[in-house]
């Protein structure tokens, strides 16, 4: 069984939320902020320092009578500042959460600074420590390696900043106040068995985020679920890096080196569009059957084209709110669940119709 660890190379600049095309509006000036000087010093420098120029850097000004003193009494006096920090903003889903977080966060009159870590383990530890820097109340997080943000965590809860992982968890649960994500290993059960539906037989390859816990769940329930289907069996697995664009030429390579492939089963769905493209381009859509996670509007319009066998939805809007409100209360002195589990719905050709218009949320 072949296996692969590799991420794409990133900008190692913070991104906020607003900075993407998708988010820009004809009434919004977006300044691309950039922190090339503060990455190795952000903790030498005085807190008011950093405070000051991380949140100048990142927040960025608009030219409608705004001054940057403005901005720095605005962190220092008004409500609370949150922040968010993403593995990826590039994905619909993230955005879909970031969303539901921010409706909570705003509607109790405070503000969220979202950071997008670009797959970058190294820069989300950076993007982490911007935050900190800001005097953030609270961090959601969305780790890129769930084993690799322990320090990171630890300089958080020593500083009282109450940090809640979303969508995957951290390795060390003690460092979080909560983790609220999808049911990951019911979604790969949900995918192998909805594979078992199409194929009687299968020989399948993975494409895999491995670094990442909520897709080794996924991984980890398709592969108990086929685990008692003798005719079904896991060929390779590959990174697939988590978007269509490392998946496409994943695909093209598992297409060559085994030629009896029939089924993929992907750990999202940008990684089964990718895949599609690959099969497609190979002529082997009738072929080869591909299920995947997510139900973003894109999957949910592959199932529809029938190119996309099915997908299990995720409801990141809701899982944001979640979290958000749990922040909350946990503030107000309330007790929180340690874990929380979102349930999923599988989309197939005979439901699609029913989740056309919304999607993931």
């Amino acid at each position: 069984m072949k296996f692969t660890n590799s991420f794409p190379s990133a900008n190692r600049n913070p991104r906020r939320i607003e900075d993407l095309p998708w988010q820009q509006s004809a009434t919004t000036q977006i300044i691309n902020p950039v922190l090339p000087t503060m990455k190795h010093a952000i903790f030498p420098l005085p807190a008011l320092t950093i405070a000051i120029l991380t949140a100048s850097a990142i927040l960025g000004c608009a030219d409608s009578g705004y001054r940057p003193e403005m901005r720095d009494t605005e962190l220092a006096t008004n409500s609370q500042v949150m922040g968010a920090v993403f593995q990826t903003l590039d994905n619909p889903f993230f955005r879909e959460l970031n969303e539901g977080i921010k409706e909570v966060v705003e509607s109790n009159g405070d503000r969220l600074i979202t950071l997008d870590s670009d797959w970058q383990g190294a820069k989300q530890r950076e993007d982490i420590a911007s935050l900190l820097a800001m005097n953030v109340s609270v961090i959601f997080l969305n780790p890129v390696d769930w084993e690799g943000l322990q320090e990171s965590l630890q300089v958080a809860k020593q500083r009282d900043v109450v940090c809640v992982a979303v969508d995957t968890q951290v390795k060390d649960d003690k460092l979080v106040l909560c983790q609220v994500v999808s049911d990951n290993t019911e979604a790969g059960r949900l995918a192998a068995r909805s594979l078992a539906k199409a194929r009687d037989s299968a020989r399948i390859a993975i494409l895999h985020i491995p670094s990442n816990k909520a897709c080794i769940d996924r991984v980890a329930g398709f592969q108990q679920e086929i685990a008692g289907r003798p005719d079904m069996e896991t060929i390779a697995i590959e990174d697939g890096k988590g978007t269509a664009e490392g998946s496409r030429p994943a695909m093209q390579a598992l297409l060559e080196e085994y030629t009896d492939i029939d089924a993929v089963f992907a750990v999202n769905d940008p990684s089964a569009l990718g895949a599609i493209e690959a099969i497609e381009a190979a002529g082997r859509l009738e072929e080869i059957t591909v299920v995947s996670v997510d139900g973003s509007r894109e999957g949910i319009a592959a199932v529809e084209a029938g190119k996309l066998f099915s997908t299990a939805v995720q409801f990141p809007r809701e899982i944001g709110r979640i979290a958000a409100q749990r922040a909350y209360d946990h503030q107000n002195g309330n007790p929180v669940d340690r874990s929380i589990k979102v349930p999923l719905e599988l989309v197939t050709p005979e439901n699609v119709h029913a989740f056309r218009v919304t999607g993931s949320e």
